[in-house]
């Protein structure tokens, strides 16, 4: 689901990345738009995509929101947690049910 420049998600892609496919794919089963970037040899996109995605190296990179989140197993690590669906604004952090929480919340009793 490829959308204008105005998208909160980008995908910084090359031809022949079967990873980038996947990401792609992942994103467009959750329906979220996002604006794929080609990662091309000119000195302007190199640079461009140094800067978005923090001097990465690999493909695909994905930018959620401003925030570099990584390639694509780092976004279906994110997919799987939930964590993804709060970074786009379609969830609510959810609690830990660590030790340290279960500790506090049997004193809020």
């Amino acid at each position: 689901m490829v959308q204008g420049d105005d998208s909160p998600v980008v995908v910084w892609t090359n031809r022949g990345c079967g990873a980038c496919v996947q990401a792609k794919r992942l994103l467009d089963s959750k329906r979220v738009a996002y604006k794929e970037r080609r990662l091309k040899s000119t000195p302007e996109v190199q640079r461009a995509f140094a800067r978005a995605t923090g001097g990465a190296r690999t493909v695909p990179q994905i930018i959620v929101n401003g925030k570099s989140v990584g390639g694509f197993d780092d976004l279906l690590n994110l997919d799987r947690s939930g964590e993804l669906d709060v970074l786009l604004g379609r969830a609510q952090p959810s609690e830990k049910s660590g030790i340290l929480n279960r500790f506090k919340n049997a004193f809020r009793r």
